[in-house]
C-alpha cells in the first residue's frame, strides 16, 4: 500500500532539522524500499491558489493568510499498513520537532485488481 504524508509546520519559517540527521532518515528510508518520493515546498508567496466556481476560475497570488493550514512538504511510501505510515511519520516528526502530518492512503489499480480464483 501506498500512503502520502502531509506535512504542516503550523507556520511558515520553522527551521528544518540538521541536514545530516534527514538525509540519514531518508537514505535508510529509500534503501529499505519504504520512501518513494518526498518534497518540499517554498514560502506560500511563491505560489498561488487556483479555484473554479460555477464555471469561472479565480487565481489568488500568496502568501495566503492560514498558514497553518499549508502543506511544506510531503513524502509517498510503501508499506504494508497504515499503522505502519503512522510509524514512518513518527520518526520524520521526531526530527522535525513541531508540526503535524495528514497520512492518506493513495489508491493503487494493483489493490484493486480482481483475485484470481
Amino acid at each position: 500500500m501506498r500512503f502520502m504524508s502531509l506535512y504542516r509546520p503550523g507556520r511558515e519559517g520553522v527551521a528544518p532539522p540538521p541536514q545530516a540527521e534527514m538525509e540519514k532518515l531518508v537514505d535508510e528510508q529509500t534503501r529499505a524500499g519504504i520512501l518513494l518520493a518526498t518534497g518540499g515546498f517554498e514560502d506560500s508567496s511563491k505560489g498561488a491558489r487556483v479555484g473554479v466556481s460555477s464555471g469561472k476560475f479565480s487565481v489568488t497570488d500568496g502568501p495566503f493568510a492560514e498558514t497553518k493550514e499549508l502543506i511544506t512538504g510531503f513524502a509517498i511510501v510503501r508499506v504494508a499498513s497504515k499503522d505502519e505510515a503512522i510509524e514512518q511519520v513518527r520518526r520524520f516528526l521526531a526530527l522535525m520537532g513541531e508540526g503535524e502530518c495528514e497520512v492518506r492512503q493513495m489508491f493503487d489499480a494493483e489493490d484493486e485488481a480482481p483475485s484470481k480464483g
